[in-house]
């Protein structure tokens, strides 16, 4: 039999915003509700999840976090996690780099002779290392900028490593590869214990900024006196101060709870204090190690 549905031409009931929207009646398992003032079936969300009979239907949505208020970019794990992939990816290449140019002035005999008799190799890579230092440190734009960023951090590897590999060959190969593991080693464990330990060392940078220029000071009496005792306490002094230093910039990556952290876009800079910190450690280690032995 035809069902008629023609429309009657009678008038629709007014709207009413403190009602659900006069559908069908439609229940997940089958049954159907009716408006207590109406009496008209409304519909239900899909599955069992109807509103109780003792709910009113006029409470207020719920509030729900937009999660802008306090919002760090930086506290967002997925973009921590690139972040030090970047880092650390970028130190690893600046570390290859360096042992590769160090093994070319241990290993490549008239590199090394050549080294011995020229002086001044070494000393006119000093104030080029310390000039792209300050590039790299105080010009935001070209540290934050693709690909000048990567040209200076590459060339300040490269004039670096062969700073590093100028020093080298004062000292035998053996003394040279037990700095290179001990490095390896320290920069290892200090790493995992910034990682893991509540201490937040990234309050200390004042404390450890005074004591750098302690040991610059100590350092000028250590080469005016010339005196070998007070060179191993030298070494074994800033190999105390840039540990807690690799410690303090570890932190500084991470972010987190810590009271200071640097920007996620900052990661030429996160990987030139590293590198810088690990490559000091080396200095002063091989130091110490050449004066024991």
């Amino acid at each position: 039999m035809a069902t008629d549905n023609t429309y009657t031409g009678s008038t629709p009931p007014p709207y009413n915003t403190n009602h659900y929207p006069q559908y069908p009646p439609h229940y997940g398992d089958g049954t159907e509700r009716k408006d207590r003032t109406t009496n008209i079936a409304v519909i239900s969300p899909a599955g069992n999840m109807g509103v109780p009979e003792d709910q009113p239907y006029d409470m207020p949505p719920p509030d729900y976090a937009q999660g802008t208020e306090d919002f760090n970019c930086f506290s967002d794990a997925s973009i921590r996690r690139g972040f030090l992939r970047k880092v650390y990816f970028t130190l690893m290449i600046q570390l290859l780099m360096t042992v590769g140019i160090i093994c070319a002035f241990l290993y490549w005999n008239d590199l090394k002779m050549w080294t011995l008799s020229t002086s001044w190799f070494t000393i006119s890579l000093m104030p080029a290392t310390f000039v792209l230092i300050m590039v790299l440190a105080c010009c935001g734009e070209i540290r934050r900028k693709v690909p000048l960023n990567f040209i200076f951090l590459g060339l300040f590897t490269i004039v670096e490593g062969l700073m590093l590999g100028s020093v080298t060959v004062y000292y035998n190969a053996e003394a040279v590869l037990w700095a290179v593991g001990a490095t390896a080693f320290v920069s290892f464990t200090l790493t995992l214990f910034a990682m893991q330990t509540k201490w937040d060392f990234t309050r200390c940078a004042g404390m450890l900024w005074v004591l750098l220029w302690s040991l610059f000071a100590f350092g000028i009496l250590c080469a005016i006196l010339r005196s070998q005792y007070l060179n191993i306490v030298y070494a074994c002094l800033g190999t105390t101060i840039f540990s807690v230093y690799l410690v303090m910039d570890t932190q500084l990556m991470l972010g987190g709870k810590h009271k200071y952290s640097l920007d996620p876009e900052e990661y030429i800079f996160a990987a030139l204090n590293l590198y810088l910190d690990i490559v000091t450690l080396f200095l002063l280690l091989l130091q110490l190690i050449g004066l024991c032995r």
